[in-house]
């Protein structure tokens, strides 16, 4: 899993090149096995790959989801807020879970945050997504992961980037020097 990790970044630049059924099986699985608070699984998912409708939620926020209407797939991530008062963590759980299975089957995805942002001046995304999608009014949603094969190659951000200092080993007042292999560079 380290490794996956070590590996994964956001992709948004996708050949055009469809996700066959059964690998788009196993991310619908990966996305149906994420744990939740409770296992009350208030998330529910709409997953994407009609070419009109990417198109249309690409549109979905002001900026930064305009590369969803070249990607293979798009996972809708919602949730019923009244199943679960920690459904945004719930269905953040569920989404990089997909993120991850998506990137060990070599295909890249990027997280489209939705969730309190605009779609205009006058209509939140949310909104937009629900009449796009045609989601009943109970369902909140979170974010739109989209999904497809790179075309696009992105290097590994390198442990020497990673900011060590963000971390505090058992007080506050004590910063997290970084790993023992990290002082030999």
């Amino acid at each position: 899993m380290i490794d996956l990790l070590r590996s994964r970044r956001s992709i948004r630049r996708y050949a055009q090149k469809a996700v066959e059924s059964p690998v788009r099986d196993i991310l619908i699985e990966a996305l149906l096995r994420a744990p939740s608070s409770r296992d009350n699984q208030p998330w529910e998912f709409v997953v994407v790959d009609d070419r009109a409708l990417l198109k249309r939620l690409a549109s979905a926020k002001e900026h930064g989801s305009q590369f969803l209407d070249k990607a293979a797939l798009g996972i809708v991530v919602c949730a019923d807020s009244r199943k679960s008062d920690v459904w945004v963590e719930d269905c953040s759980i569920a989404a990089i879970l997909v993120q991850m299975t998506a990137h060990s089957l070599g295909l890249g995805s990027c997280w489209i945050q939705i969730r309190k942002r605009k779609h205009s001046a006058t209509i939140t995304s949310e909104r937009y997504v629900r009449k796009v999608l045609g989601l009943p009014a109970h369902l909140k949603v979170e974010a739109i992961i989209s999904i497809g094969f790179p075309a696009e190659q992105k290097k590994p951000v390198p442990q020497s980037a990673l900011k060590y200092d963000k971390v505090r080993l058992n007080h506050y007042a004590n910063p997290y020097s970084g790993p023992a292999s990290r002082k030999a560079e």
